[in-house]
């Protein structure tokens, strides 16, 4: 469930710091993921239920379920 969301830039590239939890935690804790605008959904709000896609052990995508 995402929490936050903060646009950045860097290098003039828009990035977007997504704060989220995972309601399936016993303790659920804020996490962050850092992926390009293009790797996250346009609508993207608080709230909003998402799905985290892996690679490497980070996250490179992020879905709307």
């Amino acid at each position: 469930v995402v929490r936050r969301i903060q646009p950045i830039s860097v290098h003039g590239q828009i990035s977007l710091d997504v704060f989220w939890i995972d309601p399936e935690d016993a303790e659920p804790e804020i996490r962050h993921a850092r992926v390009g605008a293009e790797a996250a959904p346009r609508h993207m709000e608080p709230g909003d239920t998402v799905t985290m896609h892996y690679l490497m052990g980070m996250v490179a995508q992020i879905t709307k379920d």
